[in-house]
């Protein structure tokens, strides 16, 4: 019997839905994704997103007679332009593992793409923007399918892990045990980050990826949603300050999965590399995030390319690569530009 499908958006009153789907799509295509409905309720309410128009869901019915979601898509647009004068345009979606083979990812990229195309020349007429979509682990269904449709592999990214350990008088996670007692460079501190701090370490981050793959100058308004955001966890998060209270390194993490952290960004200002403060404040991350008791293992991602050689920093602090997905991304010329 063949399965009759509803197209529709997603609402607030769909994020239990979605958050099953995510989680499933995380299981069986080993991403390791997993939200909950508040995050993703949280994300419905970004002001650069209109659900109406840049999400779609798939429900189809189930065994007990109710509806199921079993696809869902969002379109967005990154706030600023690349460092090589590109607009992003960021889809991401998933569709059921029971229900692929059907011709409903296809159109749903084609939803997707389609808004996306517009958003772009919309905010940046004439310029050159490229469509950016996860290309999954190696051989996943997700690499084929994106392939197929024009993608190609932009870059790979190490997702690593490490596990956390505490004990009152000789934890191997202690910062000291860590950086092997290498002192800081004078008049710098180490701190968690404070609210009246998202400024500095905004103009922080801006100056620290400046030069990065894929980056592109950070908006206010989202690095603010970010820095408010439910799964912020500044407790556990570090920044490194001068004698004058200016921001020269930072770590800053969230949370998602239970007794997981994420660190979200590590980064450091030109100036001060080559003293080891990338290492410094993520070692003093490990060690709050150990001491806590709140979590058992601590993770991120990093571009396997990174121009300042992030994956053997990252071994030499303990983590190990657990597994490497694929960013991918197809170009696209601006109407007037054909």
């Amino acid at each position: 019997m063949s399965t009759s499908y509803r197209w529709s958006t997603l609402t607030t009153a769909d994020t239990a839905a979605w958050a099953e789907l995510v989680n499933h799509l995380a299981v069986v295509d080993g991403t390791e994704e997993f939200y909950s409905a508040e995050d993703l309720a949280e994300e419905l309410e970004d002001p650069h997103l209109d659900p109406a128009q840049d999400t779609v869901a798939v429900w189809a019915d189930s065994e007990s007679g109710t509806e199921e979601l079993v696809a869902f898509g969002v379109a967005r647009l990154r706030q600023s332009l690349d460092h090589e004068g590109n607009a992003g345009v960021p889809l991401e979606g998933g569709v059921h593992v029971e229900h692929r083979g059907r011709g409903i990812g296809t159109q749903l990229m084609q939803k997707l793409e389609a808004r996306g195309a517009q958003k772009a020349t919309d905010r940046y007429p004439g310029v050159q923007y490229y469509f950016a979509t996860g290309g999954g682990l190696e051989e996943s269904s997700a690499r084929t399918f994106h392939l197929a449709r024009g993608y190609q592999v932009a870059r790979y990214f190490n997702l690593m892990s490490r596990p956390l350990s505490w004990n009152q008088t000789d934890s191997p996670d202690s910062a000291a045990a860590i950086t092997g007692g290498r002192q800081l460079p004078e008049g710098v501190t180490v701190r968690a980050p404070e609210e009246s701090d998202e400024k500095a370490v905004f103009e922080a981050h801006a100056a620290a990826f400046v030069d990065h793959w894929g980056s592109a100058p950070p908006s206010p308004s989202v690095w603010h949603e970010t820095w408010t955001s439910r799964s912020n966890r500044a407790a556990v998060s570090r920044i490194a300050v001068d004698a004058s209270g200016t921001v020269l390194a930072y770590a800053l993490c969230g949370q998602w999965v239970e007794r997981e952290l994420y660190v979200n960004l590590v980064g450091t200002v030109p100036a001060a590399r080559g003293n080891g403060l990338g290492s410094a404040v993520l070692a003093h991350t490990i060690e709050a995030a150990a001491s806590s008791g709140d979590y058992d293992v601590i993770e991120l991602d990093v571009d396997s390319e990174s121009l300042t050689g992030a994956t053997r920093l990252y071994e030499r602090l303990g983590f190990a690569v657990k597994h490497t997905s694929a960013a991918m991304r197809r170009y696209q010329q601006p109407a007037d530009k054909h």
